[in-house]
């Protein structure tokens, strides 16, 4: 009788612990479900806080520019009319990275992790390799796109830079295996469209006798350019992929630390490749009387130097975020998007060749948003597939 007694109790005591584990997997499943909801929502917020920085950068850039050759006074000097500044502009577009820095000690650096990667050494290697490779191509795209914007029509340059998005799709479905399905596709085909028919005017192009005799090397140098900005989209997301997220400072998580981090060391060694090639070629003799061909006097050219500097920072970050949280693919659709807005912006802000924002550049507005709405809808469609994935997961383990 007392042994019966005993286990009586012993059977009773038991009875809450089963209890208690019964309900701890339904707390833990719980809070991993609340805490899916909560990670798609910082992803959608970094997402569009990414295409808003693409899109002030885009029309920040197009602002300066075209402000800046409407206030060049090359045609009434001595010098040649044809304003040959292509490695001052691709300097420019690299130079202003420092004002990064501060940011990294804003973000916060996850612990790290000594059991993410057994080579340090040769993972460090090749992370050198990957930023000094992006940076002599980056440096390549904004001294080729420079000189295609400067030496022909910029309808000849907007049609050829259309490519660029086609070299970005094959390169990311080679080099990092990216999936297309019918949304994407979709967007793809909206954003070329919204490209050709989108773009805005640009005051640097020559004059029409000047057109002919560069159209050629405008052409070899825009398409060139066009290779050269896709492939460096896919290195970009690769490096993300394959090699950041190794390495033990970020212990196999994603944070947007690694954005700036690769936007530094990119447009460094982008800079001094830029800086030299300045030197090589002798184009800095002709810094020395840009400030006193500029209308407005050196102050305002001084200013819309450090603005367009600043313009590109915010335009390349926006960019590589994009990359960074989506695909190489979304990063380009949304730097192409961005043309009917800026469009908008300089007809409302200049008033030369004509230009009139009419029923094209509306129907263009409109299919900014439907192509980005199409890749939203593939996304959401992915999010959607790893959230039952992690639920039945989550139900397995219960």
């Amino acid at each position: 009788m007392e042994m019966s007694e005993a286990s009586k109790q012993t059977t009773r005591s038991a009875e809450p612990e089963q209890v208690q584990n019964q309900e701890e997997p339904d707390q833990i499943l719980s809070r991993r479900r609340s805490m899916v909801p909560l990670n798609q929502k910082k992803w959608w917020i970094s997402v569009s806080l990414c295409i808003f920085l693409v899109f002030l950068g885009d029309s920040l850039v197009a602002l300066l520019l075209n402000f800046f050759y409407v206030q060049d006074n090359r045609k009434y000097s001595n010098q040649d009319p044809l304003h040959k500044g292509t490695w001052t502009q691709a300097l420019i577009q690299n130079a202003a990275f420092p004002v990064l820095i501060p940011l990294l000690f804003i973000f916060p650096s996850p612990k790290q992790n000594p059991e993410t990667s057994s080579n340090t050494r040769f993972l460090s290697f090749r992370i050198l390799f990957l930023y000094f490779s992006l940076g002599v191509l980056v440096a390549a795209h904004s001294k080729l796109f420079a000189v295609g914007k400067l030496y022909a029509n910029y309808g000849i340059f907007t049609l050829i830079s259309v490519t660029q998005l086609i070299f970005t799709a094959i390169f990311t479905a080679v080099i990092n295996r990216f999936k297309f399905d019918r949304w994407i596709v979709i967007s793809i085909i909206l954003t070329l469209v919204v490209y050709l028919f989108g773009g805005p005017a640009f005051g640097g192009a020559p004059a029409k006798n000047e057109q002919f005799y560069y159209s050629a090397l405008q052409a070899w140098a825009t398409f060139a350019g066009s290779v050269a900005f896709a492939l460096s989209l896919c290195l970009f997301q690769l490096g993300f992929e394959k090699l950041l997220v190794k390495t033990k400072r970020y212990g196999n998580s994603k944070v947007f630390r690694m954005v700036l981090e690769m936007q530094i060391c990119v447009s460094f060694v982008a800079s001094v490749v830029c800086l030299v090639c300045l030197f090589v070629s002798g184009e800095y003799k002709e810094l020395k009387g840009e400030g006193e061909m500029f209308k407005k006097g050196e102050a305002y050219y001084v200013l819309t130097m450090v603005g367009l500097a600043l313009s590109w920072q915010v335009w390349a970050v926006g960019l590589i975020g994009s990359v960074f949280y989506v695909s190489g693919v979304f990063g380009d659709v949304v730097h192409m998007c961005a043309s009917p807005l800026v469009a908008l912006v300089v007809v409302l802000a200049f008033d030369f060749k004509g230009d009139e924002f009419s029923w094209p550049g509306i129907a263009a507005l409109v299919g900014t948003a439907l192509a980005l709405g199409s890749y939203f809808c593939s996304a959401h469609k992915k999010n959607k597939e790893v959230m039952e994935l992690n639920q039945r997961e989550n139900d397995g383990e219960v």
